[in-house]
């Protein structure tokens, strides 16, 4: 059975150690997720954007994940990251989806709050956890892009408050990471992420951990991020390993030949991402 968010991030808070989100995209990107998950014995949380959503269809891609759910013994969440409405979300909380994130943090403040608060009041209806966003990351997610100049650290009191007028569940805050790779190494402000943990209770999210080095997300558990999100550091490696083995093997033509490596080159990253959260042990 799926898991919510919130049940596994609160497992992490409480025991010091971070669950890592994985965005997947197919079937290779997943299983290679769940075993490096199911042999490291950490839970963890299968992440799909709107874009996969709209290529794979809610029910193809919700199916992947309830599957895993019954193949491997971990604990899992699918969680449904970046999206900006309800609407978007609502045909895979139908299905059956446990968590969502509502990423409403480029609109203003009083808008973000109502857009949030709608979206957990559905959600928890659901039986699912909602994260939302205060603070914008440089970068693109998806559908989501700020541009250097306009992102903006979460401010702690405005956490505080707007966790106290959504009841949402997990918060994600922005801290000096960004999506996407680093043109330098990250300069996180660790003052500002151990105030907001003094404010408020919630688990708590970092995004934009591609290429954050192992040091600063110890740090930032330590600091109280109980989910670590991983993207673009998976998909690299997952292409360089198709475009290699097709220098190889120009005349390849099947997909289960060309996706095996890529598909253990993922694993690989997932699993020092794993043990870079501290999760690994940490399934019942």
């Amino acid at each position: 059975m799926l898991k919510t968010t919130k049940e596994l991030l609160r497992d992490a808070q409480e025991k010091g150690y971070a669950v890592p989100q994985f965005n997947v995209y197919n079937l290779e990107t997943v299983l290679a997720v769940m075993e490096a998950a199911e042999e490291e014995r950490s839970p963890v949380i299968l992440a799909a954007t709107p874009g996969t959503r709209r290529n794979a269809g809610d029910a193809f891609f919700y199916a992947l994940a309830d599957t895993a759910t019954q193949t491997f013994s971990v604990p899992v969440a699918y969680h449904l990251d970046h999206h900006t409405s309800l609407e978007a979300v609502l045909p895979s909380l139908k299905l059956g989806a446990k968590s969502i994130m509502i990423d409403a943090s480029m609109e203003t403040f009083k808008t973000n709050v109502s857009i949030v608060k709608e979206a957990v009041n559905v959600a928890h209806a659901y039986g699912a956890s909602v994260e939302g966003e205060l603070g914008k990351l440089i970068g693109s997610e998806d559908d989501v892009t700020v541009k250097e100049g306009e992102d903006a650290l979460t401010d702690p009191e405005r956490a505080r408050e707007f966790v106290e007028r959504t009841n949402v569940d997990t918060l994600a805050v922005a801290i000096g990471t960004a999506h996407g790779l680093y043109a330098s190494e990250p300069n996180l402000d660790f003052e500002r992420l151990k105030k907001i943990r003094e404010t408020i209770d919630i688990p708590l999210v970092l995004h934009g951990a591609s290429g954050v080095s192992k040091e600063d997300v110890r740090k930032c558990i330590e600091y109280g991020i109980s989910k670590v999100n991983f993207a673009t550091e998976l998909k690299i490696p997952f292409a360089e390993a198709i475009r290699d083995y097709f220098k190889a093997h120009p005349d390849a033509v099947d997909p289960r030949k060309y996706f095996a490596p890529a598909k253990k080159a993922l694993k690989e990253v997932a699993v020092k991402k794993i043990r870079m959260c501290k999760s690994d042990g940490m399934a019942p």
